[in-house]
Order: structure tokens, then sequence, then C-alpha cells
């Protein structure tokens, strides 16, 4: 039997990069998944790979920084598919900035995606994971809402929010058996992160002192995120909840 079969999951972000492989993962596993994401394209191409493989998907345009897409998402994936267990909250943004650097209207974007996203779409998920009788969400976090970088601070400061809701809605949840962690991703190759080095002045030397940092010396992969959400989805992380786990090649080691 498929690790996540009966399981039904809906992933924001799932359009492109790491939600994307988790979107792929869940159905590999037998979840029925909906994807959500600001670009409907992406989304097709997503759920059209699901489909190929005999699999069952749903595609939602959604912005997870308003409350009535939010709500929307949780709810067009509970009629289509009779419910929910899984919630993935992955959509995000980087900024490359100080706090002098960047503009009041950047920080705002950043805190909103990467920690309001979040806190809306768990809300409206909290009625159907209830009526499932518990369920598990997903926060697709960062290593560096656990350790600083330069360069980074909206990102630090959006991303160490979500560590820390992740613990807290863990604590008020688990009497409802709604179980919540956080994975803490060092570098992965998406095409977010291509952008981020297309803009350096020496992309390559870029690269090599990103990578150089890494003890397992190698970047991660979308795939790499996927496997371990699907862990925290699966029976098999029934007594884990409240846990942020670094995924970074030993980077938060040192």
């Amino acid at each position: 039997m498929a690790r996540l079969d009966g399981k039904i999951a809906l992933v924001t972000g799932g359009g492109a990069g790491i939600g994307r492989a988790i979107a792929l993962a869940y159905a590999r596993e037998g979840a029925r998944v909906a994807i959500a994401g600001r670009r409907r394209e992406p989304l097709e191409e997503t759920a059209k790979e699901i489909r190929a493989g005999g699999g069952k998907a749903l595609e939602i345009a959604c912005d997870v920084v308003r409350a009535a897409d939010a709500q929307r998402a949780v709810a067009e994936t509970a009629k289509r598919f009779g419910g929910l267990n899984v919630l993935v909250n992955n959509a995000g943004v980087v900024s490359v900035s100080t706090i002098e650097s960047i503009s009041e209207q950047d920080w705002d974007r950043v805190i909103e995606t990467n920690l309001k996203g979040p806190f809306l779409m768990s809300r409206a998920a909290l009625p159907e994971l209830r009526r499932a009788g518990g369920g598990a969400i997903v926060n697709i976090g960062s290593v560096l809402g656990l350790v600083g970088m330069r360069d980074r601070a909206a990102y630090c400061a959006s991303k160490g929010g979500v560590t820390l809701l992740t613990k807290a809605m863990a604590m008020d949840h688990a009497h409802e058996k709604i179980r919540v962690n956080c994975i803490c991703p060092s570098i992965v190759e998406t095409d977010l992160m291509k952008k981020v080095f297309a803009q350096a002045a020496d992309e390559a030397a870029m690269r090599r002192a990103r990578v150089a940092q890494i003890p397992l010396g190698r970047m991660g992969a979308p795939e790499d995120v996927a496997e371990m959400a699907v862990f925290l989805a699966s029976e098999e992380a029934s007594w884990v909840t409240g846990a942020a786990i670094p995924l970074d090649g030993g980077l938060s080691a040192y």
C-alpha cells in the first residue's frame, strides 16, 4: 500500500520547484492532490503530469495572502475530493536585502507571502482537518528560519516567524490530532534560486561559494524536500509535531 493512500492534500505554490515536487510525490504515494498558485499554466502542467501517472489532481488559482482565496482553495479541494487531510504551505518568495536596502513595499511582500500566507491557509484548513478527525500541516520554512545570514533580513524574519508559528500551532491543535511541522531546507536548486544566482556579478563563483558551505557538498533538489514532506504527511510521523527539521546538507551543524 502506498504511504498516502486515501489522503487528500492541498499544496500551495504547487506549480513549480519544491511545491511541484511535493505534489508529484504525494500523488505517487496515493494522495489526491489539489495544487494552488497564482499562475494557472504551471498548475495545469503539474496536474497534467499527475493525471498522466494515474493520479487525481485539481488546480486552483489562488493568492495565499488573500483570506478569501485561502478559504476558496480549501472549499474547492473539499468539494472535489470529499475533505482534506494534509495542507502544505509552500508558496514563498526570496529577497536579497538588508533592512536598509529593502523597500517597505518589498518588506511587506516578503512577510505577507512567507508568513501571512501560511497563517491564512492554515486557518482556512482547520475546520476540514477537524472534520477528518485530524491531519497534518507541513510548513516549508528555511534553515534561515533557524540561523541568520547576511543580506537576507526580511527573508530570515519571515521564515523565523514560520518556525515559531509551526511550534505554536502544534501546541494549540495537538489535542485535535492535527500535527504541524516545518521543513527547513538550505539552498535548493529551483527556478527561484537560479534567478537569485543570475543576479550575481559572478554566478559561477557564487554557486561555488554556496556549495562550499554545505558539508555534503551539493545543493538540495526539490525531491529531497518532497520526500521529507511525504514522511511528515504519512502515518509514519504520527508522533511528530512541532518539529522544525533542518534539511540542509549539514549546513546548520556548524
